[in-house]
């Protein structure tokens, strides 16, 4: 290991004033959201209770909302489906109309039928404030990822304006690793962003999360998902002996709950100089195009 190398700060090096290294997203105040969440989800609402009313079965209001073209709308339709319909349908599998007919063949038995369903919409307000405030949970949990991203992106170009980072950079399909090396044994692997020098060298492979409150079964579970796949990756570029570095940013008050910061740390750890663990503010001492290109 190089005498840079040992001087380079680790992600344990900031351990002692953790809370003073995270970003915290800006939030909201309820109940100010009200009036913005109930201009917003009204449309899906009514939407919502037109088909309900042109639908001779649960089943068949299924059906009828996975043909809605637009994709923002068919989602939301889909999770007002799941409150009032069948809450233990997952939401992600009912996003792809090929699933459908295993839908109802699994779950269709608990779905509340549909002249319940017409009574329990009559029964709320139109727009039901409720409900609206839920979906807007939704929206804010994907804004805060968002950010993170887009800020980092302007911290990279700015910092490194001679490299070229890739990837989207708020809402967008992720990166598949068969689009960045062409012989990628897992190319459907998604990552979130890569980095390329100034001949189109992968740097580093990136991915990026905000974690707002994890705890629980899910603060045991990115650890672990995170070590797959640094693996899988540095297993390909390591066999093609190509110096391409792995980068986790990840934020937010979640990395002081638990054990999270300590995971995050053994993980940088078990790669010495191949990963690096950072939030927002590490980047402009941490992040710096010596380690992206040393060995």
């Amino acid at each position: 290991m190089s005498n840079s190398s040992n001087r380079r700060k680790r992600f344990a090096d900031y351990k002692t004033d953790a809370h003073n290294w995270i970003t915290l997203s800006t939030n909201e105040y309820y109940p100010d959201i009200l009036p913005y969440a109930c201009e917003l989800y009204k449309p899906v609402l009514v939407l919502f209770g037109q088909l309900i009313k042109s639908s001779e079965s649960s089943e068949r209001l299924l059906q009828q909302i996975s043909e809605i073209r637009q994709t923002w709308m068919r989602v939301q339709l889909l999770r007002v489906f799941r409150r009032y319909v069948s809450p233990s349908t997952p939401v992600e599998m009912t996003k792809r109309k090929t699933s459908i007919p295993e839908i109802i063949k699994t779950f269709g038995g608990q779905f509340r039928p549909i002249q319940e369903v017409q009574e329990a919409y009559n029964s709320r307000p139109l727009p039901d404030e409720a409900l609206c405030a839920i979906l807007w949970e939704y929206r804010d949990r994907g804004r805060k990822g968002y950010d993170l991203t887009e800020r980092f992106f302007e911290m990279v170009r700015t910092r490194l304006p001679n490299l070229t980072i890739q990837g989207p950079e708020r809402a967008g399909k992720d990166i598949l690793m068969g689009s960045i090396f062409f012989d990628y044994p897992n190319p459907n692997r998604p990552v979130d962003f890569a980095i390329y020098g100034n001949t189109n060298d992968v740097l580093a492979i990136g991915l990026a999360r905000y974690d707002s409150d994890r705890g629980g079964a899910q603060e045991d579970d990115r650890p672990g998902q995170y070590q797959s796949v640094i693996a899988e990756i540095l297993g390909y570029t390591q066999a093609h002996n190509l110096g391409t570095k792995i980068i986790l940013l990840n934020d937010g008050p979640g990395l002081l709950l638990g054990s999270m910061w300590d995971d995050y740390v053994r993980l940088e750890e078990r790669y010495p100089d191949k990963v690096m663990v950072l939030t927002l503010r590490m980047v402009p001492e941490r992040l710096t195009l010596e380690w992206l290109r040393s060995e």
